[in-house]
């Protein structure tokens, strides 16, 4: 009988310790639902917002000039239109600047739709048109949305005039490195509304913010991508487009870019240490066009080279364009 009365008391504890954990996860998702809506309501879209397929589109803009740079971010970024901010003042000095926030991505909605180069693509152009920004674009991928300018540039090459990519992904890289493609679980997707996202924030922010000097980013900037990656952080449409990838990959991999468009390719120092002496310089320039701009340029930092060397891309960046514009 006193067996069965602590078994009984320890079930009655296990029961209430079960309770109370499953009571601070409602709270605590409520409380982050709560603070999502407050601060979407404080931190508004800093550009345009144009409607495709029904759902909303973010599109940034600065700066004017005879080129308009298209800026793709890589990804998993959060806030696009945020983490390519130094990158953004350093060449819309010269040019007309434009970053196309996807879906999943930044102010942009959440859509149902498949993340599929063709689909991606797609909605890059038509909310650059329904924004009224002319091509020809200089297309300027980041990490996997090399894919997609890839794909871009032998659909619509009349609508491309030149590629710049910031280490970009690149449907050879695979075969060339021997690797294979990334995956992501699917349980990551339920980060952002379950709240999980947020308290990682609380943790430890830094690991969602630029690696970069202070006063590089403003601490408005840095507050609203906190805010964003709260929001949006490993969304369905980030963990699909993940997913995705490999297929991506198998619808261009025998495509090349058009020989006549130049192209230039930042990346990083980094070597991956392969024994046949394979790296990226290596890789991207068995991806260069036939075009004399077309180059690789190699500087120290990050896979996110727009967080420390802005200033050193954008001098590269005039030269390039400036080689090419005379042409035309």
């Amino acid at each position: 009988m006193k067996k069965t009365k602590k078994r009984y008391r320890i079930w009655i504890v296990l029961r209430n310790i079960l309770f109370s954990i499953l009571a601070a996860f409602v709270i605590w998702i409520t409380f982050s639902n709560i603070m999502t809506v407050y601060e979407q309501t404080k931190y508004q879209p800093i550009g345009e917002v144009v409607e495709v397929d029904g759902e909303n589109i973010h599109i940034y803009t600065k700066g004017e000039g005879a080129d308009t740079i298209v800026l793709l971010s890589g990804l998993g970024t959060a806030a696009p239109a945020l983490d390519f901010d130094p990158l953004i003042n350093e060449i819309s000095k010269n040019n007309k600047v434009v970053v196309v926030e996807p879906f999943g991505y930044g102010w942009s909605d959440i859509t149902k739709k498949e993340r599929t180069v063709e689909n991606i693509v797609e909605e890059i152009r038509v909310a650059l048109k329904k924004s009224n920004i002319q091509g020809p674009y200089i297309l300027m991928p980041h990490s996997v949305s090399g894919i997609y300018s890839m794909y871009f540039a032998n659909t619509y090459p009349e609508e491309v005039k030149g590629i710049i990519g910031i280490d970009p992904t690149l449907p050879h890289a695979l075969e060339y490195f021997s690797e294979d493609a990334p995956k992501m679980p699917k349980f990551l997707k339920y980060l952002a509304p379950t709240g999980i996202a947020r308290l990682a924030l609380y943790i430890n922010s830094q690991v969602f913010l630029p690696i970069a000097d202070d006063g590089t980013y403003s601490e408005k900037n840095l507050k609203m991508t906190k805010a964003l990656s709260a929001w949006k952080g490993y969304n369905k449409n980030v963990v699909a487009e993940a997913n995705e990838i490999k297929e991506n990959i198998d619808k261009t991999v025998d495509i090349k870019l058009p020989s006549t468009i130049p192209v230039l390719f930042f990346t990083t120092k980094e070597e991956k240490g392969l024994e046949d002496g394979k790296n990226n310089v290596s890789f991207y320039q068995t991806q260069l066009t036939n075009h004399p701009a077309s180059k690789v340029v190699v500087l120290q930092g990050h896979h996110y080279l727009h967080w420390t060397r802005s200033k050193e891309m954008n001098k590269e960046i005039n030269e390039f364009t400036s080689s090419f514009s005379v042409e035309q």
